[in-house]
């Protein structure tokens, strides 16, 4: 069936290749279509990625939080009793906790303020798997030392790299003066411009409001051997309905869910998406319904000679596919260039997947079928009683 369907490619590709200009136009415009869809789903996703990617560092296998808590930009705080509750449990090893905030970092280049992540941690405790923050976070026993995200916004000075070039960087955080003693790269996204990592102590200097009873997120290691899902399941059953328990992932789904659902975002980045879709579809209907209006008393001819309108139909939709193919390629690869640019400019984590790459190409595929069906109406109307 396949192949007898392209038996008829030599006259579907030479009514392409018979107007040149026209069909570079196309192939334009399909390309514009994909690079449009490409680039509305890759930010939302590298958006998407970079905003859960502080979640996938954490260092546990269990993650303890409120049930109310969305987002890391609005934190809820729950009893840390209910952290030491679950070392009562066969099978939990060890847990800590993380305190977690918003301060006001001064460039001290500028004298402005700016936003910041602040992340108060044990620092005898593991509580992420970056080996940049484990090296340096006994450097965080001390008071108000802290470990600063090189990969955060310019904004908040070119904090990486004096400290590389000279062990030292001093500034104020909530209005006290703080010494950077590390670096480790994380990177902004919607909860952050950047981060800043201290100990629990200096946390609470910082935030002297701040009870240190409670805390933002509790991370829950299990001894070796044991089954996560079915640790998670027991203690979601057996501690009080002021906590949940999720893997890691899990609480990386719950900042995707946030910023996907509870945001226009997500609606944003679709509406962008189906303008693309659209746009390629208008292209190319207008370039298909003109060839069938340039060559329509050849096709009446064919219809006298016996065809039938599904082999028309046939010739018309390799024409589609043609078109698909010869815009997918080019869009994909400046897509795929795009894409490095923008890495390189804003450090989002934006790359081109297979997954992605087959899902515009099967949209671009029913994106030129769609218009190649909506310009058989033109086809049809070929009669060969108009031709002889």
């Amino acid at each position: 069936m396949f192949f007898k369907f392209f038996r008829k490619t030599p006259l579907a590709w030479r009514q392409l290749m018979k107007e040149k200009t026209r069909l570079a136009v196309a192939v334009a415009g399909i390309t514009f279509a994909d690079m449009l869809m490409f680039i509305q789903l890759g930010f939302e996703s590298a958006l998407f990625d970079a905003a859960i990617k502080p979640h996938r560092s954490l260092q546990a296998d269990l993650v303890l939080i409120n049930p109310q808590f969305q987002t890391l930009f609005s934190v809820k705080s729950f009893s840390r009793e209910r952290l030491y509750q679950t070392l009562g449990y066969e099978g939990v090893q060890s847990v800590t906790s993380l305190y977690i905030g918003t301060a006001q970092w001064r460039n001290p280049e500028t004298r402005l303020d700016r936003a910041i992540l602040v992340w108060g941690i044990d620092p005898t405790e593991s509580a992420f798997n970056l080996p940049e923050i484990q090296q340096n976070q006994n450097d965080l026993k001390q008071l108000y030392q802290v470990l600063f995200d090189q990969a955060g916004r310019p904004e908040y000075g070119a904090v990486g790299d004096i400290f590389k070039e000279t062990g030292n960087f001093q500034t104020e955080l909530n209005n006290k003066a703080v010494r950077v003693k590390g670096v480790f790269s994380s990177g902004a996204s919607f909860a952050a411009d950047g981060n800043v990592i201290t100990s629990d102590s200096t946390f609470l200097q910082l935030f002297p409001e701040r009870k240190p009873d409670r805390v933002e997120v509790g991370l829950i290691t299990l001894k070796a051997g044991a089954d996560a899902e079915k640790m998670r399941s027991q203690l979601a059953a057996r501690l009080p309905n002021d906590v949940i328990v999720l893997t890691p992932e899990g609480f990386a789904q719950v900042e995707k869910k946030y910023w996907e659902t509870g945001t226009g975002i997500g609606f944003i980045f679709g509406l962008g998406t189906a303008v693309g879709f659209i746009v390629g579809i208008v292209i190319v209907y207008q370039i298909l319904y003109s060839d069938v209006s340039d060559h329509l008393p050849e096709y009446a001819t064919l219809k006298a000679m016996g065809y039938t309108d599904n082999y028309l139909l046939g010739v018309l939709l390799q024409e589609a596919f043609f078109l698909a193919i010869l815009g997918f390629l080019p869009g994909f690869i400046l897509s795929f260039g795009l894409y490095q640019v923008t890495y390189a400019a804003t450090m989002l984590p934006i790359f081109m997947t297979v997954d992605r790459a087959i899902r515009v190409w099967i949209l671009t595929l029913i994106m030129c079928s769609f218009s190649g069906a909506i310009a058989m109406r033109k086809l049809r109307s070929a009669d060969p009683a108009d031709v002889f």
